[in-house]
C-alpha cells in the first residue's frame, strides 16, 4: 500500500523497502525518523521550487545520509558523510543499480554538510541537503506550511531532537576528530570535548613544509 505524508509519496519499490529495513536494523530510532523527515522535507522543498526529481533516489540518499554515524564506522578515520555514501553505494551496487544513479546518491550524501555547493547540482543532491537543513538547522522552516510540518512530525516525531542529534553527531565523530577538519562538525567537538584542539587552516598553510 502506498504511504503518503503531507502530500509526499514514500517510495514503495523493493529497493526502497530494503534500504528502510537496513537503516532500521543498523541505525537508531532517532536517525531513522530524522532520515525519513529529511526525505519528506526535501521532497516538499522540491515541490515548492518546481523541481523534477527522482523520488526513489532522493529517498535512498536521505535514508543513508547519516548511516556513517553508526558504531561500525567510528574507526574508519574518514568523514562520516563518506562512510554513509560508501555504504549506500555498496548497497546499490549489490542490487545492480546503474553507476550514474549510484553517483547521484553518493554525492548527495557526501555533500550534505557542505553548504553552498549542493544547491547548484542535480535536484536529488540539492534536495537532500535542503531536507537536512530544514530538519536540523531550521533553514527553510517557513517555506513549508504549518500543516505539512505538523504532518511530517506526527508521522516521524522529533522529541528533544536538537540535543539528541548533537549527541549522535558527537558520538559518531569523537573517535575520529581529525575528520572534522574544515567542516561544521568541528563545532560539535569544540562544544562537547574540552580536550579537542581545532585544526586551524591558516596554521596548516603557514607551517607546511614549503620553505617560503
Amino acid at each position: 500500500m502506498t504511504t503518503e505524508i503531507a502530500g509526499v509519496r514514500i517510495p514503495d519499490s523493493s529497493l526502497a523497502a530494503e534500504a528502510t529495513e537496513l537503516v532500521r536494523d543498523t541505525s537508531t530510532e532517532l536517525l531513522y525518523h530524522h532520515s525519513r523527515r529529511v526525505y519528506l522535507f526535501g521532497a516538499l522543498q522540491g515541490q515548492r521550487r518546481g523541481l523534477a526529481f527522482d523520488t526513489e533516489l532522493l529517498y535512498l540518499a536521505a535514508m543513508f545520509h547519516d548511516l556513517g554515524l553508526a558504531p561500525e564506522h567510528r574507526t574508519s578515520g574518514r568523514r562520516f558523510e563518506i562512510d554513509g555514501a560508501e555504504a549506500a553505494a555498496a548497497f546499490l551496487r549489490a542490487h545492480q543499480v546503474p553507476e550514474q544513479r549510484i553517483r547521484l546518491v553518493w554525492e548527495a550524501i557526501a555533500l550534505h554538510t557542505t553548504p553552498g555547493i549542493p544547491e547548484h547540482l542535480e535536484p536529488e543532491i540539492a534536495l537532500t541537503t535542503a531536507g537536512v537543513e530544514l530538519d536540523v538547522l531550521g533553514i527553510g522552516y517557513h517555506d513549508v506550511t504549518d500543516e505539512a510540518r505538523d504532518a511530517v512530525a506526527a508521522a516521524h516525531p522529533r522529541p528533544g531532537f536538537k540535543r539528541a542529534i548533537l549527541r549522535a553527531f558527537h558520538e559518531g565523530i569523537a573517535p575520529k576528530p581529525e575528520s572534522a577538519f574544515g567542516n561544521v562538525k568541528a563545532d560539535v567537538l569544540a562544544r562537547f570535548d574540552p580536550e579537542f584542539e581545532r585544526t586551524d587552516f591558516v596554521d596548516v598553510i603557514e607551517n607546511s613544509a614549503w620553505p617560503e
